[in-house]
């Protein structure tokens, strides 16, 4: 089952596997019940009217995106790199407790097709492809899309707690391009790439898996809410796996072409 929001004269319209759901339908109202419950609610309310409209972010204002960091070895590798205190980096990758830190509103979310920003008092910028948990109010996942967690490594690497000004100001999340029913289990092994294009030509190519996740999906989502509730669910990116080398920054232009399992995401620098 696959779900994706649509912008109509009427406003914005869930629609599951390429029809319409009935307007008064929110991700919200999906993510207050069980998971076992979703799938029924969803065949059930599914209407015959073919889904038309850009597509928006799979996400509403009322749910936030979290984000948790140094899941990837690769991900522990870079931060390292960036970092004047590397350390942290290493016994945030071995410790019990996961990183996990607040991303984005919903409706700071730039959709597939929109554009995504840069820091103007930033030199050195990053996409982070990721997999991203759809969670409900009961901490279950439910389901995944694609994400991308623009990141200012110069401004994190110069004093870690300036995290929250590296991973999160305008233009700084994107989500898309629909959200995919799964279960966890289904979640272990999902390949991601991610191609970036400048001036018409391929700048950065990468693969991995979510293999490679140093922590499971249901490990994380454990650690987000233990102490707290997200009574219409909660998105959480699971870390990145791809990273761009020391001497790659992003520039005004160029488009990141990401695709977590089955997902595409596409957008470009503002």
């Amino acid at each position: 089952m696959y779900l994706t929001r649509h912008q109509t004269l009427a406003g914005p319209r869930w629609a599951l596997d390429g029809r319409f759901l009935p307007p008064a339908f929110t991700l919200g109202l999906l993510l207050e019940l069980p998971a076992a419950a979703g799938a029924d609610l969803l065949t059930a309310l599914c209407t015959e009217e073919p889904a038309t409209g850009a597509l928006l972010a799979p996400i509403e204002p009322a749910q936030e995106v979290w984000a948790a960091g140094v899941t990837y070895l690769r991900s522990r590798d870079a931060r390292k790199e960036e970092s004047s205190v590397a350390d942290v980096y290493q016994k945030v990758y071995d410790a019990a407790r996961p990183e996990v830190f607040f991303k984005s509103t919903g409706w700071r979310v730039a959709a597939t097709g929109q554009p995504v920003r840069i820091r103007a008092d930033s030199g050195w910028n990053v996409p982070e492809p990721e997999m991203v948990l759809v969670i409900n109010r009961a901490g279950e996942i439910v389901g995944y899309c694609a994400g991308n967690d623009m990141s200012s490594r110069d401004i994190e690497g110069e004093n870690p707690l300036y995290l929250p000004q590296a991973k999160i100001y305008d233009g700084s999340c994107a989500l898309g391009s629909g959200i995919l029913l799964a279960r966890p289990a289904e979640l272990r092994s999902l390949p991601i790439r991610i191609e970036i294009v400048r001036d018409g030509a391929p700048a950065f190519t990468g693969e991995s898996s979510t293999a490679q996740m140093r922590r499971s999906p249901e490990e994380l989502v454990a650690c987000l809410v233990n102490e707290l509730t997200f009574p219409q669910g909660v998105f959480l990116m699971t870390g990145t796996c791809v990273v761009p080398g020391e001497g790659f920054t992003l520039r005004s232009g160029d488009t990141m072409r990401i695709k977590v399992g089955t997902i595409a995401l596409e957008n470009s620098v503002a």
